[in-house]
Parts: C-alpha cells; structure tokens; sequence
C-alpha cells in the first residue's frame, strides 16, 4: 500500500537517491546538497512530498510559491514503480496544497530532452509557454559588494 506524507530533511538520503536513478533529472551541487533542499523545506514547509510503499521512498514532489505562483520542482518516480498513478497522485497532492495556500496558477521546468517527463506533464495538463525564454543568473559566482 502507498503513502503519501510531508517530506522532511530525514528524508534527504532516499529522496537524493531516488533522484539519482531518474533519467532526464537535473541536480546540481550547489542547490540540490542537503543543506539547498533544507532551506527549500523550511520555505515550503507543506507542499513537499514524498510516496513511500513498504517504508521506501519511491517518489517524491518538490513545490513552493512566491505568494503569486507555485513552482513545481524535482518530480520523480522509481523506475520500478512508473506507470501506477504515484506521479500523479503526487502532483494532485502538491495542486491541493498550493491551492490552500491561496495560489492559482502553477509552473515548473523539464529539460527539452526528457521526453518521458515531458509526456508527462502533457497528461497533467500543463502547457508549454512559446512566447517565454528561461533566463538563469548563478549567484554563487558573484562576489557580495559591501556598500
């Protein structure tokens, strides 16, 4: 039987794993360590979650708003457990709570290449923005000006 909870910094071992084994998953070192996604959850303290069957982490949903938009980040599904309804259960999950915090409208981001990912979001009803371009500044590279 699945479940369906919060996630909590306890969870960051499995969850970096199953993260790991996803074709097409994006991490990075400096916002994906223990330390990004802690801070992640501290900010989104309710609209992170993580499925588990027989105590095992086998899927796992990020979210977040800024007071206007939720953000859906790092959705994922053990390759073992695909193709069940996790994923979606996940997303109604991760909807739900965003929509109790007040929040109408949704966003997330899947590389180009994932395929599989792509399909799925299709399913889900989210569509694809032609008249955006995706912009990215690391701030990690720039050096605080004391004024």
């Amino acid at each position: 039987m699945m479940n369906i909870r919060i996630m909590t910094i306890e969870d960051y071992p499995s969850v970096y794993d199953l993260w790991l084994s996803c074709k097409g998953m994006g991490l990075n070192n400096i916002d994906d360590t223990k330390e990004g996604i802690d801070r992640f959850l501290y900010r989104n303290p309710d609209t992170c979650f993580v499925a588990e069957i027989d105590n095992e982490v086998v899927g796992a949903i990020m979210a977040g708003n800024d007071g206007r938009r939720g953000y859906i980040y790092h959705t994922a599904i053990s390759p073992k457990c695909r193709h069940q309804g996790i994923a979606s259960q996940l997303v109604d999950q991760a909807i739900n709570a965003l929509y109790e915090l007040g929040i109408s409208k949704v966003a997330l981001v899947v590389f180009e290449r994932n395929e599989e990912g792509n399909a799925f979001w299709v399913k889900q009803g989210f569509g694809v923005r032609n008249d955006l371009i995706y912009r990215n500044k690391s701030l990690v590279e720039i050096k605080r000006l004391d004024t």
